[in-house]
């Protein structure tokens, strides 16, 4: 078991199974087909991400560096929680830009969604969980990975 601080975005506490991506998460692209379809397992739709493509995201402790890509990461991740369809939560090794935050901070304002968000974990974080990992964030964000 090791323990990460972080700084807290959108508080809350939960337990979930780690989904691990090495690289940029293009929530668009991760998100686009599985919001449009109808896809009950939130499969992530990003061919450019090896480490996600095809992998379940709802209910999952998506462990990130950052997001990349299109301006409309935060309404994606808005319209996520809005569904019902995001991940348990989401933990950054960086720091969050400005569009994730302001799509996670939505999400908890004006949804029902529960998805605590907490940033700059350190690489070291990344380096250590793997998929499958159980996680565990506290309201302090301190996270532990089992």
């Amino acid at each position: 078991m090791k323990e990460f601080k972080g700084r807290v975005i959108v508080p809350g506490t939960c337990t979930a199974e780690a989904l691990v991506s090495h690289g940029g998460f293009n929530t668009l692209a991760s998100y686009q087909m599985a919001l449009m379809f109808g896809d009950k397992n939130v499969k992530c739709g990003d061919q450019n991400n090896p480490d996600l493509y095809k992998q379940p995201m709802i209910g999952k402790a998506l462990c990130l560096p950052m997001t990349i890509g299109s301006t409309t990461g935060g309404m994606i991740l808005y319209t996520a929680c809005a569904a019902g369809k995001q991940p348990a939560c989401m933990l950054f090794s960086k720091p969050i830009d400005s569009l994730a935050a302001s799509g996670a901070i939505l999400g908890d304002v004006w949804t029902d969604a529960v998805m605590p968000v907490v940033d700059s974990l350190g690489d070291d974080f990344l380096e250590t969980v793997q998929t499958g990992d159980i996680i565990t964030i506290g309201e302090d964000g301190i996270v532990t990975v089992e």
